[in-house]
């Protein structure tokens, strides 16, 4: 709730959010046809102002009959961003199109404009039923019986339309715009230094997410494996060159996401990437537990030694790390994140949309600067103090190496890892060893810390002998079957966007609201959405009045990337709501994690 509350406060600072939102597409371009003789239809388009239309972008097709070559008007030379010197129409244009046909047909057109705002939409499909037989040349004034359009249609300028995608017309009369897509409005206010600081902001605000927490422990972990040798300078350069890793890897991967609809760090979230990456934390936190040393040869160690002294040492493989951390420890997509990928993929302005994500990730790793900036001063002196803050952040290795692998691997499995990590350190701080006599605190607070650890890793055990399944109450199993718990709401997955059009038509006979989950087992937020939201009292309830599908793109596959492309999604979590009409309630967007609270309203509204 408060990080949403400030990625709004500081948005509504920057003074960018405009007042004037673009209209849907039927609104800005209006379309009708009319028979002006037995052989021409006309089809006219009222182009609202600040909105154009492109000359070369129209298309047309008949049923019931044949058609002719359309008579386009000519149109003003615009030197357009997105598509070079085109012609274009504003406020009206009227097009004849020679028919032949002996009875009703139905005229359908395709086209494609802009708002002079910065948004342009994509190809538009429209209609209209023309009866030819009973017209005898009317003249436009008196005119022949005119078919309007259908009503404006529902419209969000998606990455997938922005590229050239049909969508058909759904009727609505708005177009809302959710969190990710006015984020996305920052980019069109020119202001380059405006739009960085606030990224910047964004980044700093996304550093408090559980995605950006394991990064910690993996810089703190190197530079104390550098051990006193290391200055305050030194350690902020190593820090340093984590972050800009981190922040070239998410400019880089930001703007191909951006430009082929899909995050290549999803796409490395499989048992093998992070089974090896963890396989990695393991073998480092081992080696500050003193089972071995990890070192060059001798004859390539003075050689390194002495390019260390030059250029820095290992700084290439710490930035290396740094890029690896950001594709594969923080892969879940917020709406800053979001709201840059829309426009990069709206625009294909990869410079600013970069930019800004490099900007993001420096505000991401601004803590992990501090790390780095006091990580020395905070280090004990030389002595056993070392060793035992050593085998600390051995431990934190180790409890990094099982997050990464937490959703490759079964529940159980993962429990009875949590608990041989409370239950091991625990042994070391002696829970198990009586206190000398005259202990010091330092002795006490070590006995007391290793105790509670020893008696949650107990719990744990038990938990899993038990068939718990819930880390955070392991014990759960206890309370019976009498307890008062509400019904975890159930989710009906939906695998393919054929699958989803289907139980969406379904659930439009039956007149009932949907929830549409974007779902992936490497997905921290959507955890957190499980665990803490939608399992909350108050919300569970509310939930089972929808009808809720979920689809699982956890396998990255051809049919999870379209269902993600479908609605303009880069990755999960997502969350789409279509009321009982079957239209989507795009205002109602949820991307990234919501608290309860903050989500209850959202569900109030979809069932009133």
């Amino acid at each position: 709730m408060l990080i949403r509350f400030l990625f709004l406060l500081l948005f509504s600072l920057t003074g960018l959010a405009r007042a004037e939102e673009p209209l849907a597409p039927e609104e800005a371009f209006r379309f009708s046809a009319r028979a002006i003789d037995a052989s021409t239809i006309e089809a006219r388009w009222q182009i609202a102002d600040g909105y154009y239309m492109y000359r070369d972008k129209f298309k047309f097709a008949l049923e019931g009959g044949t058609l002719g070559a359309a008579k386009l008007p000519p149109g003003k030379m615009k030197d357009d961003e997105l598509f070079g010197k085109v012609e274009t129409y504003r406020k009206e244009v009227k097009i004849l199109l020679p028919v032949t046909a002996a009875g009703p047909v139905t005229l359908k057109a395709v086209s494609q404009g802009c708002w002079d705002g910065g948004i342009c939409y994509p190809p538009l499909s429209q209609e209209a039923t023309i009866e030819l037989a009973a017209t005898s040349g009317p003249s436009p004034a008196t005119g022949a019986p005119v078919a309007v359009a259908p009503a404006p249609a529902e419209w969000i300028p998606s990455p997938a339309q922005a590229r050239g995608d049909i969508t058909s017309a759904k009727p609505a009369t708005a177009a809302p715009v959710d969190e990710s897509s006015r984020i996305a409005g920052l980019f069109k206010g020119d202001n380059l230094a405006l739009v960085l600081v606030s990224f910047f902001g964004f980044g700093l605000l996304l550093a408090l997410t559980p995605c950006v927490f394991p990064m910690i422990p993996i810089l703190s972990g190197i530079i104390v494996n550098h051990g006193h040798a290391v200055s305050h300078l030194r350690a902020f350069v190593l820090s340093l060159a984590y972050v800009l890793g981190m922040a070239v890897t998410y400019a880089l991967v930001g703007v191909a996401a951006g430009l082929s609809g899909t995050l290549l760090s999803a796409a490395l979230q499989n048992a093998w990437v992070l089974g090896s990456f963890a396989l990695v934390f393991v073998v480092l936190s081992f080696s500050m537990f003193g089972f071995y040393e990890l070192q060059l040869p001798a004859a390539l160690q003075s050689r390194v030694s002495d390019t260390a002294n030059r250029q820095g040492g290992s700084l290439p493989a710490i930035a290396l790390m740094g890029a690896l951390s950001a594709l594969i420890v923080g892969p879940c997509v917020a709406a800053p994140l979001a709201g840059a990928l829309l426009y990069i993929a709206q625009t294909g302005n990869a410079v600013l949309g970069g930019a800004a994500l490099f900007v993001m990730a420096l505000g991401m790793g601004a803590p992990l600067l501090l790390v780095g900036a006091f990580s020395r001063s905070l280090l004990p002196k030389s002595g056993p103090w070392m060793e035992g803050v050593k085998k600390f952040f051995g431990v934190i290795m180790l409890a990094t190496a099982l997050w990464l692998v937490a959703p490759v691997i079964p529940m159980w499995l993962q429990m009875l890892g949590w608990a041989l990590l409370m239950v091991v350190p625990a042994i070391y701080l002696h829970a198990l060893d009586p206190l000398p006599p005259h202990a010091h605190g330092f002795q006490r607070l070590g006995k007391g810390l290793g105790v509670a650890l020893l008696v949650g890793g107990a719990a744990m055990l038990i938990g899993v002998l038990g068939g718990a399944r819930d880390p955070l109450q392991p014990l759960g199993f206890l309370r019976g079957a009498t307890a008062a718990v509400s019904p975890a709401p159930t989710f009906e997955r939906v695998a393919s966007v054929e699958a989803l059009d289907i139980r969406l038509a379904q659930a439009k006979t039956a007149g009932k609201p949907v929830m549409l989950d974007f779902y992936a087992d490497w997905c921290v937020s959507c955890k957190e959405m499980e665990r803490f939201t939608f399992a909350d009292p108050k919300i569970a309830p509310r939930m089972q009045q929808l009808v809720l599908l979920q689809a699982d793109v956890t396998a990255n596959s051809a049919a999870d990337a379209a269902l993600l492309k479908r609605f303009g999604l880069f990755g999960p979590p997502g969350i789409i709501f279509f009321d009982a009409g079957g239209r989507e309630m795009l205002d109602l967007r949820v991307v990234g994690f919501q608290p309860a609270d903050k989500f209850l309203p959202t569900l109030e509204r979809i069932l009133r």
